[in-house]
């Protein structure tokens, strides 16, 4: 038996890494602002950050879609800058994965900063530590698991996209066709014999995640104070 096309997979993992770094360089300061935050806006800022949880990917898709248009303020704008497009493009896919993969980042982050209580930073600001320094001296390393956790959990939510990728990157090979497409593909076209490949491959990433984030949880579990 010969393997199919690998070429979307290296492409899935290269949108997923990026969309990982990426968001955990953006999520991190909307975690930290809502694990720290009394304002009444909170629950608005936390519901709008876990809508991807709940709304059909679809959904987001299209008004991804309707956002990053060339008819589009945005869309437009990009194809002035750059002459390209923001759809059907890995630009276009990096932005929707990211919008779509928020919570999986967030969510674990505001966890742990959560967790970690107000002493250890109570102490360094009577030893006159910045909120920078208290910031990447103690919370950083005491929350490290939950960086792990988030950025795991939006690497492996990245891979298994399909409804958002499709109607945002369509299905162009090297450019936009992710290994969720390309299982569609093969389906659409009865190609069961590659189609069992590569979800193969999906299904036992998949477990490997789950059972490393689970294995995670319990042998370092969240402590409060």
């Amino acid at each position: 038996m010969t393997l199919p096309d690998l070429s979307p997979l290296w492409l899935t993992l290269q949108l997923a890494a990026v969309t990982a770094v990426v968001l955990l360089i953006l999520g991190t300061p909307l975690a930290w602002w809502l694990s720290q935050t009394r304002s009444r806006v909170k629950p608005v800022v936390e519901a709008i950050t876990a809508l991807p949880l709940v709304l059909p990917p679809t959904v987001l898709g299209f008004y991804l879609l309707i956002i990053m248009s060339p008819r589009s303020p945005i869309g437009a704008f990009w194809v002035d800058v750059t002459g390209n497009t923001l759809t059907f493009s890995f630009t276009g896919l990096v932005i929707a994965s990211a919008l779509y993969s928020l919570p999986f980042t967030v969510q674990p982050l505001q966890a742990a900063f959560e967790g970690l209580g107000r002493a250890p930073f109570e102490l360094a600001a009577t030893l006159r530590a910045g909120a920078l320094d208290r910031f990447f001296s103690i919370t950083v390393p005491m929350a490290g698991r939950g960086f792990l956790t988030a950025a795991v959990l939006t690497f492996a939510h990245t891979v298994g996209e399909f409804g958002v990728v499709l109607m945002v990157g369509g299905n162009i090979p090297g450019q936009t066709k992710v290994i969720s497409i390309a299982i569609y593909e093969q389906v659409e076209t009865i190609n069961y014999a590659d189609a069992h490949v590569l979800s193969a491959i999906m299904l036992g990433f998949a477990f490997v995640v789950l059972l490393f984030v689970y294995t995670l949880n319990r042998r370092y579990p969240i402590r409060v104070g």
